[in-house]
Parts: C-alpha cells; structure tokens; sequence
C-alpha cells in the first residue's frame, strides 16, 4: 500500500502545481501583440508595461524622492518631523500604486542610553513612520516595522552631528532586505 501512496502523492502535487494560465492573457500587465498569432511561428511578441515616474525604477533614481529612505528624528523623540512629511507622503503614495510591495522599517537609535531604551526607542520610530504611512493610504499588511536599536549606526563618531545621522527610520523595500 505504501508503494502505491507515495506515486500516487507525488503525482496530485504535480498536477496542483501545474499552470492554468493562457498564452492570450500573460501575468504583470503585459501585452500580446494580436498581429503574431495565427502565422504559424508560434511565438508570440510581449512588450513589458512601461515604467512610469512611480515605478519600480524611481527607487533607485537620485533624482527622485522615492530614492531618499531614511526619516530623522531629534534626540529623544520618535515623532516625524514636518521635514520629512512630503518623503513619507511619496513613500506613501508608492505603496498606495503597488500594492503587491512589502516594505521594512528600521528604526534606529543613537548609542547614547541603554541597550534596552534605544530598542524601545527605535521601535516608536520604526512604529511612527509604519503609522504615518497607513493613515497616508498604504496597507497595514505591506509595511513591517523592527527596531535595530544602535546596532547599525551610520555614523561612528562621538559627535552630535554624527548621533543626528543615527537617530533615524530606514524605509526598505522588498529585495532590499
């Protein structure tokens, strides 16, 4: 009985994992040229909907703001500052138009206090810019949001500029952690 399970198994896993999908209608918005079907190649042209100003490609443009990912904050504090409102907006509005993205939010605290207050502490930042994004429209599912404390610090220097550059929340998007 035992021989014949296993095959037998095997052989629904196959099929439940097999495609339903047509050739007509491909997945990710992308379009069939009509004019190929039907001359006998079998091939059919797909051309790749084009990347707007809130695509994909604008989070790594520097010259837009969806390139910018870290929200700062004053010493002691864990509320965003009305500075980084238009980054936290655009973010806002990137998730709001992919709503398949994921996004991480790393709070960050800088080494002055204990341990465990700059994890409490980083966790309300991380926990302020997550808010600020779901009252903007993005989906609770879409953004996760973690403290790191002062365990990544961008700057190592004992100085107030260099603590400044370290009391921050670090948007991530999917594939980027």
């Amino acid at each position: 009985m035992k021989k014949l399970l296993v095959p037998v198994l095997l052989s629904t896993l196959l099929a439940a994992c097999s495609s339903t999908g047509t050739f007509d209608q491909p997945a990710g918005g992308a379009a069939v040229d009509e004019r190929s079907k039907g001359d006998g190649s079998g091939v059919a042209t797909v051309t790749a909907p084009s990347a707007s100003g809130s695509g994909i490609a604008a989070l790594t443009d520097p010259k837009n703001i969806l390139s910018k990912r870290s929200v700062m904050f004053d010493f002691d504090s864990y509320v965003v500052k009305d500075e980084f409102r238009p980054l936290v907006e655009a973010h806002a509005k990137f998730l709001v138009q992919n709503p398949t993205m994921k996004m991480l939010i790393q709070g960050n605290a800088d080494e002055r206090g204990s341990r465990e207050y700059n994890l409490a502490l980083g966790q309300k930042r991380a926990d302020a810019v997550r808010k600020a994004l779901s009252l903007l429209g993005a989906k609770e599912a879409q953004i996760e949001s973690v403290s790191l404390g002062e365990e990544k610090p961008r700057c190592t220097e004992a100085t107030e500029s260099c603590y400044a550059q370290n009391r921050r929340g670090d948007m991530l998007y999917s594939g980027e952690f």
